[in-house]
């Protein structure tokens, strides 16, 4: 920085501490300039905060959020997807009841499950078009408008503030100092004012484009909802007609198999009771010991317990990409905690997330 550069921070730190400590009167700015300048500063704390609400409300749950955003990191780096974004909640709920109505095969509940997984998988669809429509039109502008305007006016208030912090040290010093430089001082001062002033007056004037971009929202938004119920209206109208089908079809009532006659055996048998054959000989490969109880080995191997690791209480078997799967009473080494919900870990080196709910942990991660 310049010799010259260095004086003016100089003067407008003693500027601003004479004004905090020493009660040193600045130049005021007129009534117009800081109503504009108060209403520029509650726009722009209403973008950061509808911003911040309107990424909250596309994926509400922030658990739920950061799995998804895991998931589709992953995905991203492994190679498996080409788009961006973020695989949605009802996508993901209609791909599981897809597969299980397959599993269960031609049934009630199979077949419904298929419907309303179908159902499932259009509703992430159209989340899918409100995800992209919201951002193009809503949240894309208004962080241009953060990113470019909002940040151009704080840069011309800040410089306007150190220019008058400037001017008004030269001044209280008038007649120690050069007229000329106080005139200087006193030009770059009107001049900055002119340029916030302009720069807040073009914001104001022209929120009606907020007003668009918030009309936008609230049409993408009304476009999601009709499509949202049209497809649970035809779902719902599916289901019923499964219910009354149903209904209507007559109940096979159970009919127990005919028993087995018994053979009572010879009359002549002397104890007057059934016939007794022999009974086979027990010998010691053929009889129950102990030890020929079945005993569950591990299926994998085990980490030392001197490094964070946990228990798997139940089989969880990997329903996304990223997820490690496990039988119960496999022990995984721990290796990060996603969140409240999820662990990272490794077995026979495979690497992948899995749910806390699942395992007891043994040895915690550091903390």
């Amino acid at each position: 920085m310049s010799v010259a550069g260095l004086k003016k921070q100089f003067y407008k730190a003693s500027q601003l501490v004479s004004e905090k400590v020493g009660g040193a009167e600045g130049t005021k700015l007129d009534d117009d300039f800081k109503e504009m300048e108060k209403k520029v500063d509650v726009t722009s704390k209403a973008v950061t905060e509808v911003l911040a609400r309107t990424i909250e409300y596309l994926q509400p749950n922030p658990a739920s959020r950061a799995k998804l955003t895991m998931l589709n990191t992953v995905s991203k780096i492994r190679g498996q997807v080409k788009n961006p974004g973020y695989p949605q909640s009802e996508g993901l709920l209609g791909e599981c009841m897809i597969r299980h109505g397959k599993e269960l095969g031609e049934s009630n509940f199979g077949d419904a499950l298929l419907d309303a997984g179908e159902s499932m998988k259009r509703l992430a669809e159209v989340k899918d078009s409100l995800d992209i429509e919201v951002k193009q039109n809503f949240i894309d502008p208004l962080q241009n408008l953060c990113e470019k305007d909002l940040k151009e006016i704080q840069h011309h208030l800040k410089k306007l503030e150190g220019r008058r912090l400037d001017f008004d040290y030269k001044k209280k010093r008038q007649g120690k100092i050069p007229d000329e430089e106080l005139r200087q001082a006193l030009e770059k001062f009107e001049e900055s004012k002119e340029v916030a002033e302009t720069s807040m007056h073009n914001l104001l004037e022209t929120d009606i484009e907020q007003v668009s971009q918030l009309s936008a929202l609230v049409d993408a938004q009304l476009d999601y909802h009709r499509q949202a119920v049209q497809i649970l209206d035809e779902l719902a109208e599916k289901l019923k007609r499964r219910m009354r089908e149903a209904s209507s079809r007559p109940k096979r009532e159970y009919k127990p198999k005919p028993r087995e006659p018994f053979d009572l055996g010879e009359p002549e048998q002397s104890n007057g009771g059934f016939p007794c054959s022999s009974a086979p000989k027990i010998t010691a490969s053929s009889s129950f010991r102990s030890s020929d109880k079945p005993i569950r080995t591990p299926s994998r191997s085990m980490p030392p317990l001197d490094q964070p690791s946990c228990k798997a209480l139940y089989d969880f078997e990997p329903e996304n990409d990223g997820e490690l799967g496990f039988r119960e009473g496999d022990v995984i080494t721990l290796t990060n905690q996603i969140d409240e919900n999820w662990y990272e870990g490794m077995l026979d080196g495979q690497s992948g997330f899995f749910p806390l709910s699942y395992v007891e942990v043994l040895v915690p991660l550091p903390q």
